[in-house]
C-alpha cells in the first residue's frame, strides 16, 4: 500500500470518529496512564491489513508501539494474537475502533478471496476483482485481494480500457471503438473489450483488444470460444459467476475471473482488542473486550 495515501485516508477515518476528542477516555485516563492491548482472532480466516495497525496508531500517538505476531496473509485461527499493542491507554482505545473496522473488513476480503482461490482449484485462471468497491477504501479492499491470494483488476477508469456495450454501441462497433481508443491513449494502456457472442469476439480478435473479456458466457461457450483467441490476447471471464459455480469454469481455460463479491459481499472477520492494564499489587489483569468496548464507544 501507498504510505501517503494510507495516512490520508487513516487521518479522514480519524477524523470521522474522534471529531474534537474522546471525551469518555479523556474523562476516565489520565495521559500518564500506560497500558498493553492485545489484537486476537475470534474465528479462522486470512489475515490482512497489520500495518494499519502501526501507521495508525503512530497517527493517534507516536508514543504507542507496536509488536506484530502476524504478517498479512496469514492463516488466523481463533486466539491467535495478531498484535500487540503498548503505550498511553487513551490513546490505544481512542484509536481502538477504526483500527479494528478496518482490520475486520480488509482480513473478511482476504478470507473470502483465499476461499475463492482453493474452490476454483486452477494452476491456470486467477481469480481478481473489480471496481465494485467502498467508495474511499478501493485501494484498501484491493490489497486485501492481494493478500488473499488474488489478483487486481484496473484500479480506476484512469489505468486501464474497458469497452463495455455502451461504449461500443455509441460508437457504432468494436473496430471503431477501438481505433477511436488507440488514437487517443498511450502505448502503455491495454484496452480491453466486453463481448458476449461469437461474432463479437472475432471482431474483439480483428480489432487488436489487448484483453477479451466473455461477459455472462458459460464454462462451456467459453471453453469453446478459446482456441479462437490468439495466444497474446489476455481473457477474462465475468458476469454471473459466483463462489457455488467457480468450480466450473476450472477447465474453461480463460486466464482471469474477476468476482465483484470479493470485494461488495465479503463479511468481516471477527477481532478483538483486549486492554492489559497493570493495578496496584503489579499484577496483570484482563479486562475483557466488551468492558473495553465500552470504554471506546
Amino acid at each position: 500500500m501507498n504510505t501517503l495515501k494510507l495516512q490520508k485516508l487513516l487521518q479522514s477515518f480519524f477524523i470521522e470518529d474522534i471529531g474534537d476528542g474522546d471525551i469518555t477516555c479523556e474523562a476516565i485516563f489520565s495521559p500518564s496512564d500506560q497500558g498493553k492491548a492485545v489484537f486476537t482472532a475470534k474465528q479462522s480466516g486470512i489475515i490482512a491489513g497489520v500495518e494499519l495497525i502501526k501507521e495508525g496508531f503512530h497517527l493517534i500517538d507516536p508514543d504507542v508501539k507496536v509488536n506484530f505476531e502476524k504478517k498479512d496473509g496469514d492463516v488466523l485461527k481463533p486466539g491467535d494474537k495478531i498484535a500487540t499493542v503498548s503505550g498511553p491507554v487513551r490513546s490505544i482505545l481512542t484509536g481502538e475502533r477504526v483500527i479494528l473496522n478496518l482490520l475486520q473488513r480488509m482480513s473478511g476480503i482476504a478470507t473470502m478471496t483465499h476461499k475463492a482461490v482453493a474452490l476454483l482449484g486452477s494452476s491456470h485462471t486467477r481469480i481478481c476483482d473489480t471496481r465494485k468497491t467502498t467508495p474511499g477504501m478501493r485501494m484498501l479492499e484491493k490489497y486485501a485481494v492481494r493478500a488473499g491470494g488474488g489478483y487486481n483488476h484496473r484500479f480506476g477508469l484512469y489505468d486501464g480500457v474497458m469497452l463495455k456495450d455502451n461504449h461500443i454501441a455509441h460508437a457504432g462497433s468494436i473496430l471503431d471503438a477501438v481505433v477511436k481508443v488507440r488514437e487517443q491513449v498511450g502505448h502503455m494502456v491495454k484496452v480491453e473489450v466486453e463481448i458476449e457472442n461469437k461474432s463479437q469476439l472475432l471482431e474483439a480478435i480483428e480489432a487488436g483488444a489487448d484483453v477479451i473479456m466473455f461477459d455472462n458466457c458459460s464454462p462451456e461457450v467459453i471453453k469453446d470460444w478459446i482456441p479462437l483467441v490468439p495466444a497474446h490476447i489476455v481473457t477474462e471471464a465475468s458476469g454471473g459467476i459466483t463462489l457455488g459455480t467457480l468450480h466450473s469454469f476450472r477447465d474453461s481455460g480463460v486466464d482471469y475471473i474477476s468476482l465483484g463479491a470479493l470485494t461488495h459481499s465479503a463479511g468481516s472477520i471477527d477481532i478483538s482488542l483486549d486492554l492489559l492494564t497493570e493495578r496496584g499489587t503489579g499484577n496483570h489483569e484482563f479486562i475483557t473486550n466488551a468492558s473495553a468496548a465500552n470504554a471506546a464507544r
